[in-house]
């Protein structure tokens, strides 16, 4: 029996997290790690022989996760995090940013699950190969290969330092001028803190209003961000506060029929890059209560 399976639960979590993107399928497999495995003889490394009982858990979720996906109304971001300190493993990845960032985790959702699985182990974790290759069930060279493409895939969605790595002052500052631009319609403003490739991100979950699709491009989404402030923001946002989401700071607004709504803005260059809006309520529990 692995006694001191509670010492690896957060760490776990954190690996199944990464893997699934929603904290409560996180804690739903760890839960399932333990009861498989609290009759377990002692093991040497009970770490990595849980981390490889939570990855391949994890595995068999996103077959059935994907196909929901498919499915969803309009895109799916992953479930933010408030607290990022209940994460271990947390920090910066060679050339990738922050890894726990919302862009990050969203460019996971295009790589295949055992692609996934092997560049998450060896890159954010920092398993080996003949541990990962016992994991996946596949020769050394193949999980070689799967963390090759996962890591080019990953580099070509997400450019290095694509999140606003400046000092907290400075990052409160582009937030409040990005808002101001759209709330006043200023046009002009606005662009100029766009990159020319911005994509924007809604996630309503088909449970509130939210773009059906992505945004790419500039024009776009400068349209849809002055639109959405004019006709509808303005009068509906009751009080606005500057929150931690995954490591970035945020813009959590509610809204007078008691919905509520996530921005993070991820940056290049001093240039919105990639905008995030969570807008399903069943994503944003975790941040019930603030504000308050």
């Amino acid at each position: 029996m692995i006694a001191d399976f509670e010492s690896h639960r957060r760490y776990l979590i954190g690996v199944a997290y990464r893997m699934l993107g929603t904290v409560a399928e996180a804690e739903d497999v760890v839960q399932e790690a333990y009861i498989r495995t609290r009759d377990t003889e002692t093991v040497v490394h009970p770490r990595a022989f849980l981390t490889r009982v939570v990855t391949r858990l994890s595995l068999d979720v996103l077959k059935s996760a994907h196909r929901q996906r498919v499915t969803y109304v309009g895109p799916w971001l992953p479930e933010p995090l408030h607290d990022i300190s209940d994460f271990p493993g947390a920090r910066a990845v060679e050339g990738l940013s922050d890894d726990l960032s919302i862009g990050l985790l969203y460019a996971l959702e295009r790589l295949s699950p055992l692609e996934r699985a092997a560049f998450l182990l060896h890159d954010v974790f920092g398993v080996g190969f003949a541990d990962i290759a016992a994991t996946l069930e596949r020769s050394e060279a193949a999980c070689r290969q799967l963390a090759a493409r996962a890591r080019k895939a990953v580099r070509r969605d997400k450019t290095p330092a694509a999140r606003f790595a400046v000092t907290p002052d400075d990052e409160r500052a582009f937030l409040e001028a990005f808002l101001e631009a759209s709330q006043s319609g200023d046009v002009s403003a606005l662009e100029a803190l766009l990159t020319r490739d911005a994509t924007l991100h809604s996630d309503g979950g088909g449970k509130v209003s939210a773009a059906l699709n992505v945004l790419e491009g500039r024009d776009r989404v400068l349209k849809f961000m002055v639109g959405i402030y004019q006709k509808f923001r303005q009068h509906t946002v009751v009080r606005v506060e500057f929150v931690q989401a995954n490591g970035a700071l945020s813009v959590l607004s509610h809204h007078t029929d008691g919905t509520r709504d996530l921005l993070t803005i991820e940056t290049h260059d001093g240039r919105a890059r990639a905008i995030y809006f969570v807008r399903n309520p069943d994503k944003l529990k975790r941040f019930q209560g603030l504000g308050r």
